[in-house]
């Protein structure tokens, strides 16, 4: 057993607070983020997926409870890599061009990505994963926005946000297109998109121990695991069968029990149960107790993934000054896709040629000419099946939160984060309950790297960096009391300042947001008791702060297809 996961036995009341951040040397630093995952999803947050690699990383170090994303892939994305918020990089909604500053689809020159800060202080940047923040997907169109182009030493992984495990759309090595049955740099017996971005990290790591030893480097690991498709190997998901029979209420009362007992949700009511499993007949329990098999699978396969990353760093002396963060893009996700049976669907076995590129986000066939299937009476996680699991099991993923991806209630945009640096953080095993957002992550490692962000790059004016540097909660708790952090995605918003939070969602159907909502997160995280019309004075001074903020960050001008607010 590798020597971090013996920290598992250090009872939390025995641990060491303090961090020697200050006097450790440049760390190595590792992001590694997860996509559409919700917040109860890891056992060291509560959930009964099998995820020891992470957490043995939050036995021996932090655990966050209160740290934020944006609710989306493309804007966490956005405001991950520059620190600033979304809509300030022209990524306030998805990758298309809606016409205004806020949301051009495209990474912006106006902030500087985190490899191209730390480029600046020495370090040699990779990235294994999902990219998702540039409009351009063409290999031959402008990749400006591309990694390589955005500070990068290498990548491999895909422009877009989705598509198959098995075969995905836009893969890419560098600048180059690439197809799974046709790159003579990788050429696993089963290609798996997940381990494929493991093996691309652990690549990385060891050249960079041959070639750089000397150097510092930061790794981007960013998985699509476990978004839609539900797709998982056989021996993965065969950890789960029956886990999900009893179905969604008792697993979230499970997970409810132990996010309590661990500490990382206070005494809250926990959030109704979308749909009660009673009302499925059996073939249907039989289905979707399936689609969440598949989807533990997925994150149990990152998960080994990751320990194959440790083991890595373990065996090449550079474990212990590692700056290893850990996080989720949004929160789990309640779309639909492939649960109806397919209006495009092909039939007859017609194989791809060798080496032809994936052209779709939902693939007709398999490479190996198989119809994709999709609807109710596919068992997900072969390739020729395209499955996501659902607003129910999202709800699930979410314990005890409300909402899912996409909005700005808890359960979009609560992430865990786990922060693990053996040499800089002397804490093991502890909580912090501080809020902390994707913001913060350039200056923490501005600060950890010695880099100096700078005012202007590459003939481009640079927005100063919004958030605040994770240094000091290294230690202990460090609360602001104060701590303003502002959301918008889609019509839905919401701001938090203190322990007060407003939330709003844009009206089914129509342009306009509904009414502002007034919630205490530091009795009702769940958002349950709605006190708008109780402290009509404080909503109001709230959304008028909102407003301000929203003007200052490019939230307004609102692109078009949203009327006039």
């Amino acid at each position: 057993m590798r020597s971090f996961l013996k920290t598992l036995a250090i009872p939390a009341v025995l641990a060491t607070a303090g961090t020697a951040a200050a006097a450790a040397p440049r760390p190595d630093i590792i992001l590694i983020m997860s996509d559409d995952m919700g917040y109860s999803d890891l056992g060291c947050y509560g959930g009964e997926i099998n995820t020891p690699n992470l957490d043995g990383l939050a036995a021996g170090g932090l655990r966050y409870t209160q740290f934020y994303n944006t609710a989306r892939c493309v804007p966490t994305r956005g405001a991950l890599l520059t620190g600033l918020y979304p809509h300030q990089v022209g990524l306030g909604e998805m990758t298309a061009d809606l016409e205004r500053p806020g949301y051009t689809g495209d990474l912006g020159r106006n902030g500087v990505t985190l490899a191209e800060v730390l480029r600046t202080a020495g370090y040699r940047n990779y990235m294994a994963g999902k990219w998702h923040v540039s409009l351009n997907l063409d290999h031959d169109g402008d990749q400006s926005s591309w990694p390589l182009q955005r500070g990068f030493d290498r990548f491999y992984g895909t422009i877009i946000g989705a598509g198959s495990f098995y075969d995905p759309w836009t893969l890419t090595r560098g600048n180059k297109p690439v197809a799974p049955d046709a790159d003579p740099e990788y050429e696993p017996e089963v290609f798996y998109y997940t381990h494929a971005i493991t093996d691309h990290a652990v690549r990385y790591i060891e050249e960079h121990a041959e070639s750089h030893a000397d150097d510092p480097f930061f790794l981007y690991v960013s998985h699509t695991a476990p978004h839609w498709p539900m797709h998982a190997l056989e021996e993965d998901i065969a950890k789960y069968h029956g886990k999900y029979d009893e179905g969604y209420e008792a697993i979230r009362e499970a997970r409810f029990k132990r996010m309590r007992e661990l500490g990382v949700i206070g005494d809250v009511e926990m959030s109704p149960v979308t749909k009660p499993w009673a009302d499925f007949p059996d073939e249907d329990k039989a289905w979707e107790a399936r689609c969440m098999e598949v989807y533990a699978a997925m994150i149990d396969s990152m998960d080994q993934g990751i320990g194959k990353i440790i083991d890595t760093l373990e065996r090449h002396g550079r474990l212990e000054n590692a700056l290893i963060i850990y996080l989720h893009d949004n929160g789990a996700s309640h779309e639909g896709a492939g649960r109806r049976p397919r209006q495009d669907a092909v039939t007859g076995v017609e194989p791809m040629e060798p080496g032809e590129l994936q052209t779709r986000m939902f693939p007709l066939r398999t490479r190996d000419g198989h119809p994709v299937l999709m609807g109710r009476d596919v068992m997900p996680g072969p390739p020729n099946t395209y499955i996501a699991y659902g607003r129910n099991w999202a709800n699930v993923s979410n314990t005890p939160l409300r909402r899912h991806k996409m909005f700005n209630h808890e359960g979009g945009i609560a992430t865990p984060l786990i922060a693990h640096w053996p040499r800089g953080i002397s804490a093991r095993n502890e909580l912090r309950h501080n809020v902390g957002h994707l913001i913060d992550i350039m200056p923490t490692f501005v600060e950890v790297s010695g880099a100096d962000y700078p005012d202007e790059f590459e003939g481009h004016e640079i927005l100063p960096m919004e958030g605040r540097s994770m240094v000091p909660g290294f230690a202990k708790d460090d609360p602001d009391e104060e701590r303003l952090i502002i959301w918008e995605h889609m019509g839905h918003a919401a701001m938090r300042k203190g322990d007060w939070k407003i939330v709003r969602v844009r009206n089914n159907g129509g342009s306009f947001p509904g009414a502002w909502k007034l919630y205490n997160m530091a009795t009702d995280r769940t958002e349950m008791n709605n006190l708008a019309v109780e402290h009509p004075e404080k909503t109001e001074k709230l959304a008028e702060l909102w407003e301000k903020h929203a003007r200052r960050t490019l939230i307004y001008p609102l692109p078009a297809n949203r009327g006039d607010w």
